[in-house]
């Protein structure tokens, strides 16, 4: 039906879809026969992978073909801004901080909670690496996205607390999935590790260790334990994995793996693990980047040490800045996660650190996550909240708060959330808004709109999904100093200043790097790629399509940043480039060298 309307001229769209459907399904007699809208593009992709006789009927061309995808792809935001994420946490391990606000589910990693979305896919997949990517490759799949170019989001505490041999087979674990996905070793790879699960855990009573479990729970929750206490108590729990680890270790070295990713049908383009800010070390970062990370995320969560000495968060003073610097020089983006409403905290003081956070050179993230501080039951905070010490924000304080930092973000920096998906009957306190984003842009552009003022901020001026106008794109180019470097942001930007690609070039000082021990690995006179990007829809590899990838975009930016560099005296330039993206940068003249690709420069 959609097809006839299509080739008869009529406008096919989201509401013409629902018509049919409701129509179809008020037809059917047999209520098990009725149609669901998200299992038509699951049906559709599995006739065009079989070429059925039912495909051969339809005999869709190229141009109906990408309409019917467009029109029946679920949640098309998922892969707008160029690349499917696909997020995957580490099991639930002892935490050395104690912080007042972090909530405390002995079920998941520190600060996560079950009924978190990706938490509750990696606690059904046991937090196995392998199933995790596998099975969220396959929903993604199933629902229309592209899964050629995955950048894999690592959660779950500070990965460098993790034992290095459980580092080392979670990101084998997750290289593997990639290499394997859509192919029999798979499906064959898959049954083993689900029949290991299955063997380990019958061997305890599941009952009793589920009413362990509760138990134990709820004495954290009254804070008669510690979560790391915890832990300990309900040992079954780190058995089954621990065991499971030990007995699915690959024969497979993780550079073999490597290997097969840069020619893999689903390549790695990004590899983001979390970690603190006193977790960040040279040593840290030489193995992070030895396996394939190139973006770390780390809980600042405020800069004024009074705020973070009474929220119990133990950070030295120097450390925050500290982990700026080797972050920058090692090429690593940087992506840091902000608190308001805090303890002790006020809006004019939250304000005062974000501004702090964009506008002093010790700082400048890449991106940034939002959060407003939220009471749940297992955190310390709930003493705090009803002896009266601290108090939620309400709702339009926070849409005020967070869109002054809309209106004062400069143009390289990213707010990539502001809300996380905690559910709102784990919420005890705090705002449980979950449009809270919406209603914080819109209350931004009025306030633009009022002050003649523009929106900088990177994620409200993505194409996303929207055609392009080729014909007004220039490249701007967006300066700024740290306090180890001078950035250079350069952007793609049509005339509404809506971006459509960008790299950052990072030119390091060359005494500050040369200052630190152990030296980092970039050499002497040696710039640093640490990003690029460019927005639109994901498009398959080596694929054509109406967004702005692979229109040479990317390209230009590079061989606008190496003239940069060049100008500015440096012989040779460096990208921190993520696994799947080593054959694009050898296509561009970069030469593997160690834990990074390098290209020269002519002076």
């Amino acid at each position: 039906m959609l097809l006839d309307a299509m080739r008869a001229g009529e406008p096919v769209d989201g509401a013409f879809l629902d018509r049919v459907v409701r129509t179809r399904n008020r037809e059917m007699r047999d209520g098990s026969r009725s149609v669901a809208k998200r299992r038509l593009m699951p049906y559709y992709l599995a006739q065009k992978r079989q070429r059925s006789p039912q495909w051969e009927a339809w005999a869709p061309s190229e141009e109906e073909d990408r309409a019917l995808c467009a029109l029946l792809q679920a949640k098309p935001r998922r892969t707008a801004s160029g690349v499917t994420t696909v997020t995957v946490l580490t099991k639930p391990w002892p935490c050395a901080g104690d912080c007042l606000y972090c909530p405390s589910d002995i079920a998941m990693p520190k600060s996560y909670l079950s009924d978190e979305p990706a938490c509750q896919r990696a606690l059904r997949c046991r937090f196995d690496p392998y199933l995790q990517v596998l099975r969220r490759l396959q929903v993604l799949d199933d629902m229309g996205h592209p899964t050629d170019k995955v950048e894999l989001i690592v959660l779950g505490g500070s990965w460098t607390d993790y034992p290095q041999a459980y580092r080392e087979w979670f990101a084998a674990g997750l290289f593997q999935a990639l290499n394997d996905f859509r192919s029999p070793a798979a499906e064959e790879q898959e049954r083993t590790r689900w029949k290991t699960y299955e063997s380990l855990e019958s061997a305890y009573e599941t009952s009793n260790c589920k009413d362990l479990q509760e138990s134990t729970q709820k004495l954290v929750d009254h804070g008669e334990l510690s979560y790391s206490e915890a832990l300990s108590s309900c040992a079954y729990q780190t058995s089954v994995y621990n065991q499971a680890e030990a007995s699915l270790i690959s024969e497979t070295s993780i550079d073999s793996l490597f290997e097969r990713n840069e020619r893999a049908a689903c390549r790695c383009v990004g590899l983001v693990m979390e970690t603190r800010p006193d977790a960040v070390t040279p040593e840290s970062l030489v193995e992070m980047r030895r396996l394939g990370c190139t973006k770390v995320q780390m809980g600042v969560q405020t800069l004024r040490p009074q705020i973070r000495a009474g929220c119990g968060r133990s950070l030295d003073d120097g450390c925050v800045e500290r982990s700026f610097e080797l972050l920058r020089l090692f090429g690593f983006k940087i992506h840091v996660h902000l608190m308001a409403n805090l303890p002790l905290s006020d809006p004019a003081g939250d304000m005062g650190d974000f501004m702090e956070l964009v506008g002093s050179e010790r700082y400048r993230p890449d991106e940034v996550k939002l959060y407003p501080c939220v009471l749940v039951r297992s955190a310390r905070l709930t003493d705090w909240h009803e002896d009266g010490r601290w108090q939620p924000y309400d709702d339009d304080t926070l849409v005020e708060l967070l869109s002054e930092e809309v209106l004062a973000a400069p143009p390289y920096l990213r707010i990539s959330r502001m809300i996380r998906d905690i559910s709102a009957h784990d919420i005890e306190a705090g705002s449980r808004k979950t449009n809270l984003r919406q209603a914080v842009e819109q209350r931004a552009l009025e306030k633009a709109r009022m002050r003649g003022a523009k929106i900088e901020e990177i994620r409200m001026r993505e194409v996303a999904s929207s055609a392009v106008d080729w014909e007004t794109l220039r490249l701007d180019d967006v300066a700024y100093e740290t306090a180890v470097s001078r950035e250079r942001f350069l952007q793609w930007v049509d005339a509404g200043g809506r971006i459509a690609g960008f790299l950052r070039l990072s030119l390091p000082s060359p005494e500050v790097a040369g200052a630190c021990r152990p030296p980092v690995p970039a050499r002497p006179g040696q710039a640093m790629i640490r990003e690029l990007h460019v927005y639109g829809r994901s498009t398959p590899l080596h694929g054509t399509g109406t967004s702005a990838q692979h229109r040479g975009l990317g390209a230009a930016l590079v061989d606008a940043a190496c003239g940069l560099a060049s100008s500015a005296g440096y012989g040779t330039i460096a990208v921190i480039s993520a696994v799947g993206t080593r054959a694009y940068y050898r296509s561009l003249g970069f030469s593997d060298a160690g834990l990074y690709q390098v290209r020269p420069l002519e002076p």
